[in-house]
């Protein structure tokens, strides 16, 4: 029931025979020595002992080996290192993750200026990196049953540290501020506290997506070259990256806001769907972004791993009941429509932004039914901020149609613009034909905001 309980579901039961007993007691065993090592603190206490002095009591070489503490430690510091291995397998984590995000704090400095032993204060402080992530995921259990306000506290707490790991982090800590307030709303019962933090959630995503971008542009290059000369396996190389970004706090963080989305979209009574276009984040109203209309046949699939080896030889709209993150796009998909939500961070998610699909969840069941049903038929899908409107078409009205070429996953319709006769033009005479979409939002805000949102005064250069 443990085992059927977690996010990625073990279904299948044991089947063991005699003759396997003596292999998979070894194999079990190195298992359980790998488990103690990542999740026992060992790499943690070594890290903590490296910084506060030992004198080894070993044999041979290592008699007499002495290390001594690194100097100008903060004042109860070593206290505080001392509170966290006491507590590193504590089943109830909160004071332990609160504990390793103090000793971060304190530790950044340090890692700041020179010093002879920095090379050990680095491994502390990856060592507690970790730990918050192992921790964090030992409460997984916990929060399947906890509330929104539990929830997002966790968020606070990983969030924190992975700015703490983070150099350019000022958005990171502009989302901190904004979950600590989104806390506060959700306490005193604000009317609108799960739209605060749903838009909170959003931005989050935002940086997450940023920061994924971020490490694809600086590690695969090098992956890619070190790969090449070591004839490592093309799969390993493509996914290094992501493997990578999926081993931090990062991971940690996604996941998290993930089991909260569905909470907040349901209490602000949001739209049915969610957007994973190009850049793979959710959208609503308020983070409005024009995706790519989208052409193709309809198939329906019980799970999207099932096909993912599967080469379509026309643009295909593939409606999937489960998406679970691991799985290929396959070959001539142009959208995937899924009840299911998965991570921003999956293998999947990243392989939409990459090849410019679009990917979108649906939560109205109504919906995904009727999808099913268009099995076969040719549809335009045409995503807005917070819905997807979707018709059937004809193949004859579409024959010019790069789409259904196969020279792209969109079809675009670019209209020159006419110059109008003036060369600037206030927020009141802003039209579809004399400014783009940001204009016009600036425009359209103007009287449905509080008083306290002050809207930019605005002049254009109209088009043409």
């Amino acid at each position: 029931e443990r085992l059927l309980s977690y996010d990625r579901a073990i279904h299948s039961d044991p089947s063991f025979r005699r003759d396997q007993k003596d292999g998979l007691l070894r194999d079990l065993g190195h298992y359980m020595r790998t488990l103690k090592a990542v999740h026992s603190g060992a790499d943690l206490e070594s890290a903590i002992s490296n910084c506060m002095g030992y004198q080894a009591e070993g044999e041979g070489f290592m008699v007499g080996v002495q290390i001594n503490p690194v100097a100008d430690l903060p004042s109860g510091f070593p206290e505080l290192l001392r509170f966290i291995l006491q507590h590193v397998e504590d089943r109830n984590v909160e004071a332990l993750i609160e504990g390793l995000l103090e000793a971060r704090q304190e530790l950044r400095p340090l890692l700041l200026k020179s010093s002879d032993r920095l090379k050990d204060l680095l491994f502390l402080d990856i060592a507690l990196d970790s730990t918050v992530r192992t921790a964090t995921e030992r409460a997984y259990e916990e929060l399947n049953n906890a509330g929104p306000e539990k929830i997002m506290y966790f968020i606070t707490l990983v969030l924190e540290n992975l700015a703490l790991s983070s150099d350019d982090n000022e958005d990171l800590i502009y989302c901190l501020k904004g979950w600590h307030l989104a806390i506060s709303m959700c306490k005193s019962q604000s009317a609108h506290w799960a739209l605060y933090a749903k838009s909170v959630l959003d931005r989050t995503r935002l940086g997450l997506s940023s920061k994924a971008e971020w490490y694809q542009r600086i590690l695969q290059p090098s992956a890619e070259y070190l790969g090449s000369l070591l004839e490592v396996d093309p799969w390993a190389i493509n996914i290094f990256t992501e493997e990578v970004i999926r081993a931090g706090s990062a991971a940690t963080l996604s996941s998290l806001i993930n089991r909260l989305d569905p909470v907040l979209r349901e209490t602000a009574h949001l739209g049915s769907w969610d957007f994973l276009m190009q850049v793979v984040m959710s959208w609503d109203s308020w983070q409005v972004i024009s995706p790519v209309e989208v052409v193709g046949y309809v198939d329906v699939v019980e799970e999207l791993l099932a096909v993912q080896n599967k080469s379509y030889d026309r643009p295909t709209i593939l409606v999937a009941k489960s998406v679970k993150g691991e799985e290929e796009i396959p070959d001539g998909t142009v959208a995937v429509l899924t009840p299911d939500m998965p991570d921003v961070l999956s293998h999947v998610s990243v392989r939409a932004r990459n090849c410019k699909v679009c990917f979108a969840t649906c939560f109205d069941p109504k919906i995904l039914a009727d999808l099913q049903a268009s099995k076969g038929k040719l549809l335009r899908l045409k995503p807005s901020s917070a819905d997807v409107v979707y018709s059937e078409v004809k193949e004859g009205d579409l024959a010019d149609s790069s789409n259904l070429k196969g020279d792209g996953p969109s079809s675009i319709t670019l209209v020159r613009k006419q110059f109008g006769g003036k060369y600037a033009i206030s927020a009141e005479e802003f039209t579809p034909e004399m400014v783009g979409a940001k204009s016009r939002n600036i425009s359209y805000l103007k009287g449905k905001v509080p008083s306290w949102v002050g809207i930019p005064t605005s002049v254009a250069l109209p088009f043409g």
